[in-house]
């Protein structure tokens, strides 16, 4: 992988290479309308995936794969409601998939095109976020790298259109989900 240096000096140095996603350090999150008013997060606290950065930026890819079950939204009761069939059926859709497609960077801008697979539907979605971040060696030795991105996804396009009128107008879930990543990877080898 292109004689990439050991350890980075500074976070501009950017190594091609073959990198495991860190779910310990990572976070997929995401951020929903409720109640026409305000705004509930929660995340996915189990992800696996591969990033390879090319040695062109737009040669990279990206593969990653989180466990429906590992929902988080700090009330138990909502996470048990969102496993269901009502939301997300963890039980016959236990993952949530993203395979990249196409990476282009226009300046400070890093967009990443792909397919994201929900509730077994897939469609492509777009991440949008800045460059990757080097780093390291971490006091494990570690040579890491870091992204930021976010998207945004319509819930009924993946089937998931559980909703319930509010008295006096409205619906309790807003349609539009703003999806939030930050991936912490470890370079292999």
């Amino acid at each position: 992988m292109s004689g990439a240096p050991s350890s980075p000096s500074r976070s501009s140095d950017y190594i091609a290479g073959t990198w495991t996603i860190d779910p310990v350090h990572s976070y997929i999150g995401f951020v929903i309308r409720h109640l026409m008013v305000s705004k509930v997060r929660g995340q996915f606290e189990h992800v696996t995936g591969e990033i390879v950065t090319g040695e062109r930026i737009e040669d990279s890819a990206v593969t990653a794969t989180v466990d429906v079950a590992s929902i988080h939204t700090n009330n138990a009761q909502r996470d048990e409601h969102l496993r269901s069939g009502d939301f997300f059926d963890a039980e016959h859709h236990p993952t949530i998939t993203f395979a990249s497609k196409r990476f282009h960077a226009d300046g400070e801008t890093l967009a990443v095109d792909g397919a994201f697979t929900l509730h077994g539907v897939t469609k492509d979605i777009t991440l949008t976020g800045t460059p990757p971040v080097f780093g390291g060696p971490s006091p494990q030795g570690a040579i890491l790298v870091g992204f930021s991105a976010t998207g945004s996804i319509t819930r009924s396009d993946f089937g998931l259109d559980f909703n319930l009128p509010m008295e006096g107008g409205g619906v309790m879930l807003g349609e539009q989900v703003q999806l939030v990543l930050e991936v912490e990877a470890a370079l292999n080898g």
